[in-house]
Formats: C-alpha cells, sequence, structure tokens
C-alpha cells in the first residue's frame, strides 16, 4: 500500500485528530510506503493571520513528529512547498462538476457557519484535496468518516481522467479506523471534536493537566450513573469510554468491569488520569521539536524535495496524456 495523507494547520490539534488520524499513521509508515502532508494551502478557504499561520504550521509539523511520525520512515512536508499540488487542482477543476461540488457536505456546514467568506477556494476545496492525493498514486488514504465523500470524489476524478486521457490515477481507497474515526466533542455528543469548536469541547495535545482534568469533569454525561457503553442510550459516555479505551489499550468491558458501581465521578477522574499519562512524552517530544525550528524546517525541506521528485514525474506524465507541452 502506499498512503497519503494531511492535516490543515487551522488550530490546535487536538485528541480527536490523534485518534482518528495520527494514531493510525504511525502504525502505517512501519508496513507502508507512506507521505504525510500539512496541507497549507487548505487553511487559505478562511482569513487567518499570516504569522498565525506560520505558527500553525510549525506546531503542526512538531506534533506530527512528536506523536510518532518518523522523517526516516516517512516523507513529511508542506502542501504549498510542492507546486504541482495546485498545478493539479486546476486540471482536475476542469473534470469535476459543479453539481458534484454542491453536494458536498462540509461545503454547505462550513457555509452556514462563515456566511460572509463562502469563497470559491472553500467551494473547490474537494478539489485540491483529490489532487493532493492523486499526485503520488496513494493507494490508501487514512480519514475520518467527515472526510469520506472528498474520498469519493477523489476516485470518481481519477476514473474519469484515466477514461478520457488513458490510464494515469490510481484510484484510493479511504481507511477508516474500525473505533475511534470521529471522537465527539466533549461538551456536545452530537458534534464532532473539532479544532474550531468551544474550548471546552476539545483536549488539545498541548493541554496542561489541570486544565484536561477541568474539561474532563466539565465533560457532558448521560442520565444514570452507570458506565457502559451504549452508543445509541449513553452516546456521551460511550464516546469518553473510546477515548479512555484507545488511550490506555484496555478492552472496553474491561473498563465497564473497572468502574462497575463506581459512578462518573470515578470514571472521569480515571479518564484524566490516563489522558494526562498518555500525553506526557508527546509534550515533551513536541516541546523540544519547537526548540529548534531551524532542525524542523530541515526535515520539512528534505520531506518536499522527496514528494516533489514524485509529484513533477506525475505531472508529467498527466501533461503528456492531455496533451500540454510539458
Amino acid at each position: 500500500m502506499k498512503i497519503f495523507s494531511g492535516i490543515k494547520p487551522s488550530g490546535i490539534i487536538h485528541l480527536g485528530n490523534y485518534i482518528g488520524a495520527l494514531r493510525q499513521w504511525v502504525i502505517l509508515q512501519d508496513a507502508h510506503e507512506c507521505l504525510f502532508c500539512i496541507v497549507d494551502l487548505h487553511a487559505l478557504t478562511v482569513r487567518v493571520d499570516p504569522a498565525l499561520l506560520r505558527r500553525l504550521t510549525l506546531e503542526t509539523a512538531a506534533t506530527y513528529i512528536a506523536c510518532g511520525l518518523d522523517a526516516k520512515k516517512s516523507v513529511l512536508f508542506i502542501q504549498s512547498h510542492v507546486p504541482p499540488h495546485a498545478e493539479l487542482a486546476w486540471i482536475l477543476n476542469t473534470l469535476a462538476k459543479i453539481s458534484e461540488l454542491k453536494l458536498m457536505h462540509q461545503f454547505k456546514e462550513k457555509s452556514k457557519s462563515n456566511p460572509e467568506n463562502i469563497n470559491a477556494g472553500l467551494f473547490d476545496y474537494p478539489v485540491l484535496m483529490a489532487a493532493d492525493i492523486l499526485l503520488y498514486d496513494a493507494t490508501h488514504v487514512p480519514v475520518g468518516q467527515d472526510q469520506q465523500q472528498h474520498i469519493e470524489l477523489a476516485r470518481e476524478l481519477a476514473r474519469r481522467f484515466n477514461s478520457i486521457y488513458g490510464k494515469t490515477f490510481v484510484v484510493p481507497e479511504g481507511m477508516i479506523p474500525p473505533r475511534g474515526a470521529k471522537i465527539m466533542a466533549l461538551d456536545n455528543p452530537a458534534k464532532k471534536m473539532e479544532k474550531t469548536g468551544s474550548i471546552g469541547g476539545y483536549i488539545a495535545l498541548t493541554d496542561t493537566p489541570d486544565v484536561i482534568r477541568k474539561k474532563i469533569k466539565s465533560a457532558v454525561t448521560d442520565s444514570g450513573s452507570d458506565v457502559l457503553f451504549d452508543e445509541k442510550k449513553k452516546p456521551a459516555l460511550s464516546n469518553l469510554i473510546t477515548i479512555y479505551h484507545l488511550l490506555s489499550g484496555l478492552s472496553i468491558p474491561a473498563i465497564e468491569k473497572e468502574y462497575q458501581g463506581k459512578g462518573y465521578g470515578q470514571f472521569k477522574k480515571g479518564l484524566s488520569d490516563v489522558t494526562i499519562d498518555f500525553l506526557k512524552p508527546i509534550q515533551q517530544k513536541f516541546s523540544e521539536c519547537m526548540g529548534d525550528p531551524g532542525a524542523l524546517l530541515r526535515i520539512l525541506e528534505k520531506g518536499a524535495c522527496a514528494a516533489r521528485a514524485q509529484a513533477d514525474k506525475k505531472m508529467q506524465k498527466v501533461k503528456e496524456n492531455i496533451g500540454l507541452i510539458a
């Protein structure tokens, strides 16, 4: 398998990002060819302070490494450092249908939350994502459930291009983890944990122990007091149990047994302890990386060189197949 994925540097990376993406990436890099990108061009669909974008881009890279991504095993790079991403996106735009893009759930949701800036980039976001993937002949793309629709568009654009211009792109498949693909907000189990959500809704990977305890203590729970996993009857508690399970390695039945008759208070205390212990080495490594931005940039530049070599080769074939003089 060849793997491609990325995270947008639009805010603090949180536990949902780790469980739904980074955790899976770290496992995949040991057995497969992997490229992991910081998709900074995607971040431009909202207004962002330039200095903040630069800082968040470096922090995202530091988080990749802190969570266990190894530049010796994977290609780590910044999207905008490889110009063919934008170049291929334009070419795919000539194949993408407006009717297809109008169906994208994320565009609808983002438009509602930011009605004063419904820009063409936001509308076209899935085409750039398709270019990100197809550029490297990725066979599999680890994504959360909310991105599956975008993967289907990438698959359709690959098939459409191949049908018109001859075999050029690999048709990728989405990879959704069996559990944890969608971690919900602590303060609202009906909404996904988001970087741009309320502060009490997410646990940032850089949150202090005191902040973590406060957020988990305040997390929404369901009626009753039994610690039982039931996504229909106890969605809020089931979300917390999923986090506990994935961070501790304990099975869900073992967690239920551990807190049988102890109530939500004891469970939340245990979840806080597990989360703090899990994040401690990640936070230490993150601080080391951010303390040496020069070393971080060297890793990213080396990764961009490796990515450009692959991207340029693919663009050469794309141009030849569609009749552009390369």
